[in-house]
């Protein structure tokens, strides 16, 4: 079982990858970050499935159950993860939507290069917006499956590096049947080089060591729900070092996304506080029925 998953998340990673990089082309960055913020939503609604599905993967089914958290809207806590998961998605949409009034001073210049390229795109929007939509819901999925994965075989390490290894392989068979091209493969000492290393260093290998660190101590919903805040994160960063104006959209939409993700931290801190008590109160009644068993007996 452990390795058809393995297989599965591996051709996952592979289809996440070029399905984002070919929706980019077509469409836009900012599409791109507006369907990636859906990322929490997707997974919110697969760890919440209660039904048992059968999965078939090559001559062997099996069961795997869906449910990886408690949704029991009678609950407070439950409330606070759905409304605080849509509230979170409402303000990462502002954020990358909206702009407002500039409320640091605008650059006397603008970056000529970057304002070219971005205006002088010719978009696909439609299928680029399509082919982004499927490469957030297959990232939910994996980080679904690498729960289960981790179950079982609870190495963060190596599963990584046997993920990133068979998606080296796959990506390149799809390259070499998508580019007919040898000058596709030529890397120069630039920006493109520097870019490609920083991607494989840090938003591959480390990010997937500590996303799955991350999932099997708190589980998908607690992984996903860093994905708005991560470009709030990138936009104060921008503002510091990069010296970006920040504008009125950032801040409104900041302010959502941190009230969204404290009330889903919330709502996973209740539920491991009740989680840790009816642990408790099943360990106490465990220890205490022997003794009343064998009074009776006695008696």
């Amino acid at each position: 079982m452990n390795g058809e998953f393995d297989c599965l998340r591996c051709c996952g990673s592979c289809a996440v990858q070029t399905l984002m990089y070919t929706g980019i082309q077509l469409s836009s960055p900012t599409l791109s970050s507006a369907m990636l913020d859906l990322l929490p939503a997707f997974t919110f609604i697969l760890a919440i499935v209660s039904r048992r599905q059968d999965w078939t993967i090559g001559v062997n089914s099996m069961i795997c159950d869906f449910r990886m958290e408690n949704l029991d809207l009678k609950l407070r806590s439950s409330q606070a993860k759905s409304i605080g998961t849509v509230v979170s998605i409402t303000g990462a949409l502002i954020v990358t939507l909206y702009k407002g009034l500039p409320i640091t001073p605008e650059p006397l210049q603008e970056k000529p290069l970057m304002s070219w390229v971005l205006l002088s795109q010719k978009s696909n929007w439609l299928l680029g917006g399509f082919l982004l939509s499927i490469s957030s819901f297959c990232l939910s999925l994996l980080i679904v499956v690498q729960v289960w994965i981790l179950k079982d075989y609870p190495a963060e390490l190596m599963l990584t590096t046997i993920c990133c290894g068979f998606v080296v392989v796959l990506s390149t068979i799809i390259a070499l049947i998508a580019e007919g091209t040898s000058k596709a493969w030529i890397l120069r000492p630039d920006m493109e080089l520097v870019a490609i290393f920083y991607s494989a260093m840090f938003m591959i290998s480390i990010r997937s060591v500590v996303f799955a660190w991350a999932t099997r101590k708190k589980g998908p919903i607690y992984v996903a729900m860093f994905t708005p805040l991560g470009m709030v994160i990138a936009i104060g960063m921008g503002v510091i070092f990069l010296r970006d104006t920040l504008y009125l959209g950032s801040i409104i939409g900041t302010g959502i996304v941190g009230i969204g993700f404290y009330s889903v931290m919330w709502g996973l801190a209740q539920e491991d506080n009740m989680v840790k008590e009816n642990k408790n109160k099943n360990m106490t009644s465990s220890t205490t029925t022997p003794l009343l068993q064998d009074k009776s007996l006695h008696v």
